[in-house]
């Protein structure tokens, strides 16, 4: 596939702060990507600065044929073809629909003005709104017109800040599917930043993770899930419970793995030793209902997936003890129940924190 985008050990720092360090990240053309990380970690930022309005310090940006983009050699904003669409929409209040999508294609003739305004807004389903003002509009047909603002001067890359944050949760999944498929069929890449993770799943094609200015790992969302490569990416994607866990080795590569929940082996070569912090899914737990207890019910929660169980160990002394260990079952247990919880055999993932 044809590579649309470029980063290579990018760096940015605003007010003597390091914001971003050594960003190295590429996008094909056509791909979607969501950018994910808690607050403050320079989601925001790295978007800004391919967009042209933050400068780099380091690195190069590389858009499509254009030259490099450097410290030394920056390209003004309106030169990238990048469209950007805001967390607030930003559409002009004194302007009708029709003259807020139109607004950076000006310089078309009059046809080539028409006929993109009427494709946009037949694709968007904007006919009916094109001379209303932004405040006679709700949420969704908001955002829906600044898709077509953006995409009116047919940019190859477009960048988006949490652009279903402001869309009632009925609406939310509808207007992600619309507009992935609308992206699809006029093969324009994106970049989203997001704090929800589920998004990422109906949304994107490539999912990257930031922490502390730094992007942890890129990857296919369904890959990175099933492979974090490190503490604070299973941390941030909620990809199952922390267990305490201590581990002896066996013969050849089995190893021992020692928990509040008992012991259970597994063919492995941890890159670390023990003390180890065991990333636990739902589907490796047992409960046990002939069992010796060994856990508390502390909280409870109905989910889609049925009742949500926070739980605690009996034993608060042992040097394994856990107190926020998440248990979806379909089994109705009562709050401060005592339980028995094994864990089956799995290939283990274990990191240091």
């Amino acid at each position: 596939m044809t590579e649309l985008i470029s980063i290579n050990n990018l760096s940015v720092a605003l007010q003597g702060k390091s914001i971003l360090s050594s960003i190295d990240l590429s996008i094909n053309a056509g791909d979607i990507l969501g950018l994910v990380g808690p607050s403050g970690c320079g989601k925001t930022t790295l978007l800004n600065t391919i967009a042209g309005f933050i400068q780099q310090q380091q690195g190069q940006i590389h858009i499509a044929e254009m030259p490099a983009i450097t410290a030394e050699h920056t390209l003004a904003p309106e030169h990238r073809n990048i469209g950007m669409i805001f967390q607030d929409y930003a559409l002009f209040p004194h302007l009708t629909v029709e003259k807020n999508i139109g607004f950076g294609i000006d310089k078309l003739t009059n046809i080539e003005q028409q006929t993109r305004l009427a494709h946009l807004v037949e694709l968007l389903e904007l006919t009916e709104l094109t001379p209303r003002f932004p405040h006679q509009l709700s949420g969704g047909q908001q955002q829906r017109v600044a898709i077509a603002r953006a995409l009116a001067p047919r940019p190859k890359l477009l960048l988006l800040d949490e652009p279903f944050s402001n869309i009632d949760a009925r609406l939310r999944n509808e207007l992600m599917l619309a507009m992935r498929s609308l992206l699809k069929k006029l093969n324009i890449s994106a970049i989203f930043v997001t704090h929800n993770k589920d998004e990422v799943f109906t949304f994107a094609d490539k999912i990257a993770l930031m922490h502390q200015g730094k992007l942890l790992q890129v990857g296919s969302p369904t890959q990175v899930c099933q492979q974090p490569n490190s503490w604070q990416v299973a941390d941030f994607l909620q990809l199952g419970s922390w267990l305490p866990v201590h581990m002896e080795k066996r013969s050849n590569n089995v190893n021992s793995y020692n928990t509040a929940l008992g012991e259970f082996q597994a063919e492995t070569t941890p890159s670390h030793t023990s003390p180890m912090q065991l990333l636990l899914r739902n589907q490796h737990i047992h409960l046990d209902e002939n069992g010796e207890p060994n856990s508390s019910v502390t909280a409870i929660k109905l989910t889609e997936q049925g009742f949500q169980y926070q739980l605690a160990s009996l034993d608060k002394k042992s040097p394994l003890a856990f107190e926020n260990l998440h248990f979806y079952s379909n089994s109705i247990l009562t709050l401060e129940q005592e339980i028995s919880l094994t864990i089956k055999a799995h290939q283990p993932l274990t990191f240091v924190n």
